[in-house]
């Protein structure tokens, strides 16, 4: 009953320490999104687009003419003296709502862009944050080696000074920790340059070393393939982004064909008349309305517009239809990677195990004779080769939802 609650413990006490690796990985997320200039610069574009609708649904500025008589035209009722005139234009119906439907379309084609790097920034952080999981693990994985390997040699120091074995032992255990050290010091530096690289993802100082969990966690793919497969093609951002750019052609052709239609002119003249000859006090003469219209007589310019949006229409439709080709292809080598993770990590735990035992046995062998010296030394590389691989796996297999993640977009 002891050793229950024990193991109830270490298992709670597992969880609540993945949990709060979760939560840190989030934290990360969280300030690259506040703090990453490319992302800034997405979100900026994506605003900057949104005020393009208010400006082309206004109508067009009001014309305000001044003219003066230098030399006053004579009339029955005084001489002219000024004009004032004011001119508005009227598009035909539809054609301003029709433009600001594009700029929406066009801002939130924008916005999936914008939505595209915060996936790929989030994904880009995962996957760094992985390799800093990896390259710890190593390091520590190392570590414990070299800690083996040093109390292999005072085993083989012992036989060699009680003249039963000769000091080659010795020396190849010497020759290992010597190889596994260099490789130590080399994984430190590599895990400082990853450790810069992730501090400017985020786009802040580097501080202190990033939070790493001890055991990565095996949180799993909870929707069939299927069901994800049907989702990136729904919910892609790449692929919005085509679609609203298609639906804003819909409308850029609707503007197409309301430019062709006329647009009309309303007015008003305001004209000072002095006092005449006549002596007939000054009357000032107001014209209104003033009716003008704009007929657009040159046909081929509209076609052409036309056409060209027809053109843009297709290429569009093409675009989306390759793009989708080529994230199912991609999903298909991603799924690919996340099925061999699986198998990976159920292989080496195995493998781990094996070779644990192994381990213990020939090293008991050693002890109590004179052989398996060679062996000892092969199932040490094998131990340290299936822990590295072990971790590997684990992180193979969160890269890889990350990456399925950020292409079905959710």
């Amino acid at each position: 009953m002891k050793q229950l609650k024990y193991i109830l413990g270490l298992l709670l006490m597992l969880s609540v320490s993945i949990s709060y690796a979760q939560d840190d990985l989030n934290n990360y997320l969280q300030i690259a999104a506040d703090n990453n200039p490319n992302l800034k610069a997405k979100f900026n574009e994506y605003m900057a687009a949104l005020e393009v609708a208010p400006q082309v649904k206004a109508l067009p500025d009001p014309q305000i003419a001044f003219a003066y008589f230098i030399q006053p035209i004579e009339t029955r009722l005084g001489p002219q003296q000024f004009k004032i005139s004011a001119t508005q234009m009227f598009p035909w119906m539809g054609t301003l709502k029709a433009k600001e439907n594009v700029a929406f379309k066009m801002a939130k084609a924008k916005y999936e862009v914008f939505e595209e790097n915060k996936s790929k920034l989030f994904n880009d952080v995962r996957a760094l944050y992985y390799n800093l999981y990896v390259n710890q693990k190593a390091i520590d994985i190392t570590l414990e080696n070299i800690d083996i390997l040093n109390s292999f040699q005072k085993l083989a120091l012992i036989k060699v000074e009680s003249g039963k074995v000769s000091a080659v032992d010795a020396y190849r255990i010497e020759m290992e920790i010597g190889d596994l050290e260099n490789q130590l010091a080399l994984l430190k530096d590599k895990q400082y340059v990853f450790e810069v690289q992730f501090y400017n993802l985020l786009n802040i100082d580097y501080s202190d070393p990033v939070s790493i969990p001890e055991t990565l966690w095996e949180t799993d793919i909870t929707l069939t393939k299927e069901v994800l497969l049907d989702s990136m093609l729904i919910k892609n951002h790449q692929l919005l982004n085509i679609e609203f750019q298609q639906e804003s052609l819909l409308y850029k052709r609707e503007l197409a064909n309301k430019n062709g239609k006329p647009t009309i002119s309303l007015g008003i003249d305001y004209t000072s008349v002095g006092q005449g000859e006549n002596n007939l006090a000054g009357t000032d003469a107001i014209v209104f309305p003033r009716v003008g219209i704009t007929i657009p007589l040159y046909r081929n310019k509209y076609k052409a517009i036309i056409r060209e949006v027809v053109f843009q229409e297709s290429a569009k439709q093409f675009e989306k239809e390759n793009k989708s080709n080529l994230l199912e292809n991609l999903f298909e080598n991603i799924w690919k990677d996340y099925s061999d993770a699986n198998r990976r990590i159920d292989l080496y735990k195995s493998q781990l195990e094996l070779a644990e035992k192994s381990l213990k046995m020939l090293k008991t062998d050693y002890t109590t004779g004179n052989k398996n010296f060679e062996e000892l030394l092969r199932m040490e590389r094998q131990l340290l080769k299936y822990n590295l691989e072990l971790e590997k796996s684990r992180a193979d297999k969160q890269e890889s939802i990350s990456f399925i993640t950020y292409i079905t977009g959710n």
